[in-house]
């Protein structure tokens, strides 16, 4: 296991910031996630701590010792990408030997085959040791691909969005096997991934990046329940969380023509807010402010009901067994108790401090 640390790490590229003063601390045998969009750093963050990109101020720490100036075969790190990077005329034992032949780290034959045997028997991949990798399907492959940093026996697995170049059905299989094989070897595992479902289902904490700089890190229900700014409220959660603009005023949230009880909060009155509502914090029939029922998606355990109530569009989630049809006049209200409070022009969350 080990212990990661970046320490006012940022990154530019010929003068452009791809990282900005990002300070992380990943704990022994966490399974920690970046998330983020496409730009927002998480692979040039990735690349720094596999020792691939060198931070242009800052320092990075591995078990305790300043590797900043290392290289990458010196940090005993191992990379799980999502273009598999196996040999296509290996076969899956040779794909899974190969790290094991390093000149540099010389293995004993019998050491080379228990190893392999054992990580086949983790990966259910035994009946594939003899067969060449291009004749694997893509899930096939991944395990592979998984495989042979697992035999390595590293210090640290770094996996940069695996998942995302199979179908929706693997992916899912693959986040619990993920998931269960990190418990099991009780490893760090620092995962990357845009796909907001992958971070909240399989990480111990997660960090979201946006735009280089890390605006919040937690466990997913922190992330989820309390986020910090409404960059997060959004990237976090589907369907997204509402946002409503408005004041607040007498223990009253006014949202335009829409008002609803609020007991407000610290520095609330006298400035532009934004309240945050989950699409399961807003309760459908019973008093509360009219809205139409503008679309219903049916997810087979729920329905998404899209609303519109005083020139604004809601979106709440009921039981399926719930009956709505389009064009349906509903009573809308919230559980004023989970609703987040934002500074409008910040954006920042008044429970953080904005």
């Amino acid at each position: 296991m080990a212990h990661i640390e970046l320490k006012g790490v940022s990154k530019s590229f010929a003068g452009v910031p791809a990282i900005r003063d990002i300070d992380l601390d990943i704990a022994d045998g966490e399974f920690f996630v970046l998330l983020g969009e496409t730009g927002a750093g998480k692979t040039t963050t990735l690349r720094m701590i596999a020792g691939l990109e060198k931070p242009t101020t800052g320092r990075v720490w591995i078990d305790g010792q300043d590797v900043t100036d290392w290289g990458a075969a010196a940090r005993d790190v191992a990379l799980v990408l999502q273009q598999y990077s196996l040999y296509p005329r290996y076969t899956v034992r040779q794909n899974l030997e190969f790290p094991l032949r390093s000149p540099i780290r010389p293995i004993a034959e019998a050491e080379i085959a228990t190893r392999i045997a054992k990580v086949a028997a983790t990966l259910r991949i035994e009946h594939l040791l003899d067969r060449k990798t291009d004749r694997l399907s893509g899930g096939e492959m991944q395990r592979v691909s998984i495989g042979r940093a697992i035999v390595r026996t590293p210090k640290v697995f770094l996996m940069d969005e695996p998942l995302s170049a199979l179908d929706a059905k693997l992916r899912e299989a693959l986040r619990g096997e993920l998931k269960s094989l990190q418990m099991d070897l009780g490893e760090t595992f620092l995962f990357v991934t845009h796909d907001q479902v992958e971070a909240m289902s399989m990480g111990d904490r997660v960090g979201v990046l946006n735009k280089g700089a890390l605006v919040q890190v937690g466990s997913p229900q922190e992330i989820y329940g309390n986020p910090v700014n409404t960059f997060v409220a959004r990237a976090v959660g589907t369907p997204a969380m509402n946002l409503l603009t408005g004041v607040w005023a007498g223990g009253r949230a006014e949202l335009g023509a829409m008002v609803f009880d609020h007991p407000g909060g610290q520095g609330a009155a006298g400035r532009g807010l934004v309240f945050g509502v989950r699409p399961e914090d807003l309760v459908l029939g019973g008093d509360g402010v009219e809205a139409v029922v503008t679309d219903i998606e049916n997810h087979g355990v729920e329905k998404i009901i899209s609303l519109s109530a005083g020139g604004q569009a809601l979106r709440a989630t009921v039981p399926v067994t719930v009956k709505f049809l389009r064009g349906d006049t509903v009573p809308v209200g919230w559980q004023a108790a989970r609703v987040v409070v934002f500074d409008a022009k910040s954006g920042q969350s008044l429970r953080h401090g904005g």
